[in-house]
Formats: C-alpha cells, sequence, structure tokens
C-alpha cells in the first residue's frame, strides 16, 4: 500500500510545495516579526503607546474615565471598547466604531484607534488600524495584515486560509515521505529495524555537498519542526476558514459551548442601554463571580468591556476576565455576556475546561500566537517563522535541481 502510495505523495508534496512556497515564505517571516508585534509596535510608535507619568507615583485613571475622555472628544464615532487592564508606562488604547448616518448606512471614523496616557486622559495620537499610507505608526498593523490576509482584507483571508488547508494536507505528505520502505525480507534475522532506518531523515550529512546538505535541511528540518508546522496550519484554518472548514469539522468530532454569536441583530442599534457603562461594569463583575463560583474558576484580573448596540433585542455588554481557565500570559478571554437594559445573563465562555473542542482551539490558537510560557517560547516561535522560510527555499532548490538534471539528460 505504502509503495502504491509514495508516487502519489511525491506528487502532491511536489506541487502543493511549489503553489504554497512563497504564501509560506511570507507568512514564516511576518510570523517571526509578530511573536514580538508589541515591542516592535512601540519601537515604531512610541509617540502614540508609550506614556509617561506626570510625577513617579501618579496613579492611573479609572478606563471606563478614559473611555468617556474619549467618547467626549470623538462625538461622530462610538467606542464601544474599553480596556480595563491597564499597564503602567504604557498608553491605553480605546476602540472607535462607525455610527449610522441619516441614511442609515455606518459611517466608519477615518480614525479606529485612539491612544490615550493613562494618568492624565490626554489623548496621544489616533490612527487607522492597518492603514499603513498613514506610515511607521501603522508599520506592524500592516505587518500583521500581511500576515493573515495579504492586505487584501476578505478575499485575501480566504485565500490564506486555502493556503493553510493545503499546508495542512501537505504536513501529511511530507510527513509521509520521510518514512523508510518496507524491507522485502521483513523475518530476516539480519534485517535493519525500521526506527533504525527512519534515523537518516532526522540528520544532515555535512561535507557530502551542498544538495545533499540542501535536501536534508528541508527533510530533517521539517520533521523536527513538525508538530509545530501542523499546529500553525491547522490553527490557520481555523483563524481563517472557521465557518466554512474548521467548525464543521472539528464540531463534528469534539463538543462546543453555544456561539453567542449566532443572536439576531437588534432592528435599531440602541446606544443608550438602560446599564450604563459602570453599572455594566458592576453587573459583569457580580455575573462572573457567580460563574466562578459555579464552574471553579478563580478572576485574575479584568481585561476588556464591550458594547455591542446591534445584538440581541436591547444590545449586549460582553464584560472580559484573565481566569485560571486561560493559559495565555498576557491576555484573558473568560467572559459572559449579558443584556444590555435588563443585564439577564445571555451566555458564557470559558476557553477550557467547558468543551473540548473549545479547549483545543483555545490552545492551538494561543500556540499560533505565542502567547504561553514566556520569553521562551516567544524565542522558539521565532525560530519556526524562520523555519518555515527555510522549508519553503530549500524545497524550490531541491525542485530546481531535479528539473535541471531531467533536462540535462
Amino acid at each position: 500500500m505504502k509503495l502504491a502510495l509514495r508516487p502519489w505523495l511525491v506528487l502532491v508534496h511536489r506541487w502543493a510545495g511549489l503553489t504554497l512556497a512563497g504564501f509560506l515564505a511570507l507568512a514564516g517571516l511576518t510570523g517571526a516579526l509578530l511573536v514580538w508585534y508589541e515591542e516592535l509596535d512601540a519601537w515604531a510608535s512610541p509617540h502614540l503607546l508609550r506614556a509617561v507619568p506626570p510625577t513617579p507615583q501618579a496613579p492611573m485613571l479609572d478606563p471606563l474615565d478614559l473611555r468617556h475622555k474619549v467618547q467626549a472628544q470623538y462625538p461622530g464615532a462610538y467606542a464601544a471598547v474599553a480596556p480595563l487592564h491597564l499597564t503602567p508606562g504604557h498608553a491605553a488604547m480605546v476602540r472607535l466604531f462607525g455610527l449610522p448616518g441619516s441614511a442609515g448606512q455606518l459611517q466608519e471614523p477615518p480614525n479606529d484607534q485612539v491612544f490615550v496616557n493613562p494618568y492624565t486622559g490626554e489623548v496621544l495620537g489616533e490612527r487607522k488600524w492597518g492603514d499603513i499610507t498613514q506610515g511607521m505608526k501603522n508599520l506592524v498593523p500592516f505587518i500583521y495584515r500581511l500576515h493573515y490576509s495579504l492586505a487584501l482584507d476578505k478575499a485575501g483571508e480566504t485565500l490564506l486560509g486555502i493556503v493553510a488547508l493545503l499546508w495542512t494536507v501537505d504536513c501529511f505528505a511530507g510527513a509521509w515521505l520521510t518514512l523508510p520502505a518496507p524491507k522485502r525480507n521483513r523475518l530476516s534475522r539480519h534485517a535493519t529495524p525500521w526506527l533504525l532506518r527512519w534515523r537518516p531523515s532526522w540528520q544532515l550529512r555535512v561535507g557530502q555537498g551542498t544538495y545533499k546538505l540542501n535536501f536534508d535541511l528541508h527533510r530533517a528540518g521539517g520533521l523536527w519542526t513538525w508538530a509545530m508546522l501542523f499546529v500553525l496550519a491547522w490553527s490557520s484554518v481555523a483563524f481563517n476558514l472557521h465557518q466554512e472548514v474548521y467548525d464543521p469539522l472539528m464540531s463534528t468530532l469534539f463538543d462546543h459551548q453555544r456561539d453567542e454569536q449566532g443572536q439576531a441583530k437588534a432592528s435599531r442599534p440602541n446606544l443608550a442601554p438602560a446599564l450604563d457603562w459602570a453599572a455594566a461594569r458592576e453587573v459583569g463583575q457580580q455575573l462572573m463571580a457567580e460563574q466562578a463560583g459555579l464552574h471553579g474558576f478563580s478572576v485574575m484580573g479584568e481585561t476588556l468591556m464591550v458594547h455591542d448596540p446591534r445584538r440581541g433585542p436591547h444590545g449586549i455588554w460582553r464584560y472580559q476576565v484573565r481566569s485560571s481557565r486561560d493559559i495565555r500570559d498576557r491576555w484573558g478571554s473568560t467572559q459572559v455576556i449579558f443584556d444590555a437594559d435588563t443585564g439577564e445573563l445571555l451566555h458564557v465562555w470559558l476557553p477550557t475546561g467547558a468543551a473540548a473542542g473549545d479547549t483545543i482551539r483555545t490552545w492551538l490558537t494561543s500556540l499560533h500566537m505565542a502567547a504561553l510560557w514566556g520569553m521562551p517560547f516567544r524565542l522558539l516561535m521565532t525560530g519556526i517563522g524562520v523555519a518555515v522560510v527555510l522549508l519553503s527555499i530549500t524545497g524550490l532548490v531541491i525542485w530546481v535541481r531535479k528539473r535541471q538534471a531531467r533536462e540535462a539528460r
């Protein structure tokens, strides 16, 4: 069976590799940089992301006060997201969203991110996330756009989702091709054990010519990094083709928590709910404490609040924290969603421990974003990104050399 399958897998690996090489090289290079997104963004735009306290012991303002100050300065947009976790020395970022115009169409604001000094409430600047025409302040967000959508928005996102799906398949095809062919005389006492015959696939032949070294870098490099390459490929499908491929497949294999995004949209956005931001925060804290007791987790800190005036009959509030159910180093996604007028609990979402499918996705996406295990894993994922670039290059070199050899016959 393996002998009949191998020639077919050779074709799959060859043409998939040639098709994907350019995309994967770009994804690997940008991904290696995005491991350090926050640091690079602060380096490129210190005037936006750095905040100096007026005095060494100056306290930071309440996050909702910062959000209110931004809203007052941008009456033509809606500050629907408020960060609840502030970092000393760093600006707070408030997201702006468009408001319906007289014709009912959303009027997108010219900039959708506003940066605020958390000590004084002073607006430090703004930007349209990912718009490289604004210059250096959008360099790192633009790299992010290249990474997940080729900076082509939905069309590019779908294209890279297809690339990720082909990459997932090619991960298995490439790994299979490294396996040794079965011995004809398996019962011979002198037959070399299978693992020993597979061992050369994991090694580099140094000093035996550049072609053999390039071939070994491609084969062994793919084997040593295979687990993370598969994680990157399949998690990319989860990011870019979640409705089309990932969710339908994974939902047949694993349980998932109910998706609150299925709620019907409100007929008109409710921009002035009965629960204002301060009251909603108190309700969120109370609901989260109740859920912590029911599900046996602890709350480590608030992360953000979101008001979506278009969901449900009255709009919804989303209150998000970092809890013991979160596995990421820097962010939390444990959340409760409740009615914006009544405070009725509508949905609870736990990143791990509630449903196997959600736990798997949390692990996949957290590994992809290098959001686990601190600096050592971030360094590892930087190396994995570089490895993706090198595997793409070495694969192309192998194909060119073999084609030249065929043409020389």
